[in-house]
């Protein structure tokens, strides 16, 4: 695929995912001020439960469909619609089980997991909502592999405004009803959201596949083919996220015998998982928008045996990911207390966002491999290294936490995104047969975030603005001034912005900086 067409596609992306992300941000912010830190700690430990059987209902089955659609035929409407038809099947089979253990066992999930009985309603609810998240992961795979990213991403944009409606509206009326309500009103959002978009993305699959041609005879073993692929990632997906599920039941309840308190726990656990981590990934959005394209392309290259093609793809990424996830490393160092009073007007969260502010590059760098590694059919390893990390981290929580409290989870959470990162990372360099570019990947970015982190500090320190104008000048210099040092020392040339971008819009991009 041309260069240009996946710059496009990760383009559309970008841009939901920034939509998503901002007007989430501030809907956090709403929620925040109506039930508060505990309200969103709850939120965050139902979400959790949540996710472990959203795991089970969608695991594997969107990569599968991509790499099966991508490598089999994806204008071939007989394989689309064998491969669609059993995938759909599989999910639907596995999601109606998860429905009914989280129906008819959320008050037993509630009373012995959560150890918090306020979160059965909100769970009876939200377990109504899988089998239709099955589906529309299944499209969503379809819509990936056909490098068409605009029907998924404006039907994402629809989910949100859907749940935003509904969860404003009825929170404005039932709010003073306590935690237990708001937590079932937000949940049933999110319920609905989920109805409304897979029903959307049934009706743009409909269209787009009109326009395939109806080709030969759908090639045999398409079920065994998509359990190949699925059945490893969902395997890992399931360990992993019961290990993440664990850990976030365990957090509140080991910070509880640091704090002498389980508001302040839960709190506190909010803060964490529910305010400050959406701010550090948010930035993330091309980021996560290239993982999800590299899919399909490193695939296709694999199946075509063009290793030129994958190793190229995969430094492009690294590079990139490595020089933005830097820079925005050094914002969070400088801002930090500035954000945390801007969007949620507390200097708690600002303390954690400055915290974890170093693990910004290994969280997004290990985001991007693991997309490359699926491509490459390496997910086991991902897998295992996952699993290592979780059980340590665990232990690590139960050693540190309640001597630490607070502080102690963060130095866990930095060691583990560290270790995690950098063994996928290994991992890949030693599978595309690929050397760690020191130099250009690390030494560069670092040198120019230091020099811009230092000019935006002092610049901060004397400007002498509100918040918000003083935060907006601050980062855009830093972003300046990083970028200009890094063009000067070399880190970024003419040829190599021209790589990401048509003739014409590099042409016209490199009149515009002179």
């Amino acid at each position: 695929m041309k260069s240009y067409v996946f710059i496009k596609n990760a383009v559309v992306l970008t841009i939901t995912s920034l939509i998503l992300r901002t007007v989430g941000i501030v809907f956090r912010v709403y929620m925040v001020g109506i039930i508060g830190s505990e309200g969103i700690g709850l939120y965050q430990l139902i979400f959790s439960v949540y996710v472990l059987f959203a795991t089970f209902a969608t695991s594997g089955i969107c990569t599968a469909v991509t790499r099966l659609v991508a490598d089999c035929g994806e204008n071939n409407k007989n394989v689309v619609k064998t491969v669609m038809r059993k995938a759909v099947i599989l999910t639907l089979f596995v999601a109606v089980i998860s429905t009914a253990i989280v129906f008819f066992g959320a008050d037993y999930i509630s009373f012995n997991l959560l150890k918090d009985s306020r979160a059965a309603l909100a769970l009876k609810i939200l377990s109504f909502s899988l089998p239709f998240m099955g589906v529309s992961s299944c499209i969503r795979g379809y819509f990936i592999a056909r490098r068409k990213t605009l029907t998924p991403s404006s039907v994402q944009i629809f989910e949100q405004i859907v749940r935003i409606t509904i969860v404003v509206v009825l929170l404005s009326k039932f709010a003073w009803m306590g935690v237990t309500v708001c937590a079932a009103v937000v949940l049933l959002g999110d319920t609905v959201a989920e109805i409304s978009s897979c029903f959307f993305l049934y009706i743009g699959y409909l269209r787009d596949k009109a326009r395939l041609q109806k080709g030969g005879k759908a090639p045999t073993g398409i079920f065994k083919s998509i359990l190949k692929v699925a059945l490893p990632i969902a395997g890992g997906r399931y360990t992993t996220t019961a290990l993440h599920t664990a850990e976030n039941l365990i957090v509140p309840i080991q910070l509880a015998l640091f704090t002498l308190s389980s508001e302040t726990a839960l709190s506190q656990f909010g803060m964490i998982k529910g305010m400050a981590m959406p701010i550090l990934f948010f930035p993330a959005s091309f980021l996560t928008a290239m993982s999800t394209m590299l899919v399909p392309e490193i695939s296709e290259a694999v199946a075509k045996k063009n290793l030129y093609r994958v190793e190229s793809a995969t430094r492009k990424a690294i590079t990139t990911t490595l020089m933005a996830s830097i820079l925005i490393a050094s914002i969070f160092l400088i801002t930090a207390p500035h954000m945390g009073g801007i969007i949620y007007d507390s200097c708690d969260v600002g303390y954690i966002i400055r915290m974890l502010s170093p693990i910004v590059p290994f969280m997004y760098l290990e985001s991007v491999a693991d997309g490359i590694l699926k491509g490459l059919d390496q997910q086991l390893h991902s897998f295992w290294y996952n699993v290592i990390d979780s059980l340590v981290r665990i232990g690590a929580i139960f050693v540190f936490v309640p001597r630490f409290g607070l502080t102690g989870f963060l130095g866990v959470m930095i060691i583990s995104n560290v270790f995690t990162s950098s063994l996928n990372c290994r991992r890949l360099l030693k599978v595309v047969n690929m050397k760690l570019d020191l130099k250009n990947w690390i030494l560069k970015p670092l040198f120019s975030a230091s020099i811009a982190g230092i000019f935006a500090y002092l610049i901060q320190k004397y400007l002498p603005l509100g918040l918000l104008p003083s935060t907006i000048i601050v980062i855009s210099l830093q972003i300046g001034v990083f970028f200009s040092v890094l063009f000067m020392i070399g880190g970024i040339t003419k040829e190599s912005v021209s790589e990401y971008l048509p003739k014409k819009l590099s042409k016209t991009f490199w009149q515009i900086v002179k």
